[in-house]
């Protein structure tokens, strides 16, 4: 489960959107669905956790954004992922503050998510706490190019792999040609 994390204009919904296009993977945005039942948040949580206890059956790669804002709100993502059999991996989505407000409160035509008003936008603030360490967050850069954020997190993603596989291949005889098979999942 990949679960989105930063302020609001950093640029979290650019990001998942693009990697959940590029992995064909399942996204759940709270705040989309929030725009749907009319920023009704007891039923737009409700609706999210259903999504989520379904397509934790699934087995397959997730991407959450909108219930990661709060300390509290990962570890409970946390402890339903673990439970499920997933791992979690937290990417921190880092833009300095004045270009998040200003993303945040007004709309483009590159906006992805809700216009926020500047004290929605400094409550949502407040409420946030970064992640700690202890959560091993990917920091990547609301500023960059989504080609760059991605290598960052196709890294991390790919590291874990690359030490299994090292120490799970079977031996090489010299009289033998190797092979290299590659699968992405």
């Amino acid at each position: 489960m990949i679960v989105m994390v930063g302020l609001p204009g950093s640029g979290k919904s650019f990001f998942a959107q693009q990697f959940a296009e590029t992995f064909r993977a399942p996204y759940v945005d709270r705040n989309r669905v929030a725009m749907y039942v009319h920023e009704d948040a007891e039923a737009a949580d409700q609706i999210v956790s259903e999504q989520l206890d379904e397509l934790l059956k699934t087995q397959q790669s997730i991407i959450v954004e909108g219930v990661s804002d709060t300390r509290t709100g990962r570890s409970e993502l946390a402890r339903r992922a673990k439970a499920a059999g997933y791992e979690t991996l937290f990417i921190w989505v880092q833009t300095d503050p004045v270009t998040a407000k200003d993303r945040s409160t007004k709309i483009t035509k590159n906006s992805t998510g809700r216009m926020l008003t500047p004290e929605a936008y400094d409550q949502a603030v407040k409420r946030f706490t970064p992640p700690a360490a202890a959560e091993k967050p990917v920091v990547i850069s609301g500023k960059h190019t989504y080609a760059t954020q991605a290598k960052a997190i196709l890294k991390k993603l790919s590291s874990p792999r690359a030490e299994i596989s090292k120490h799970t291949a079977a031996p090489v005889r010299p009289d033998q040609p190797t092979r290299r098979n590659i699968t992405i999942r």
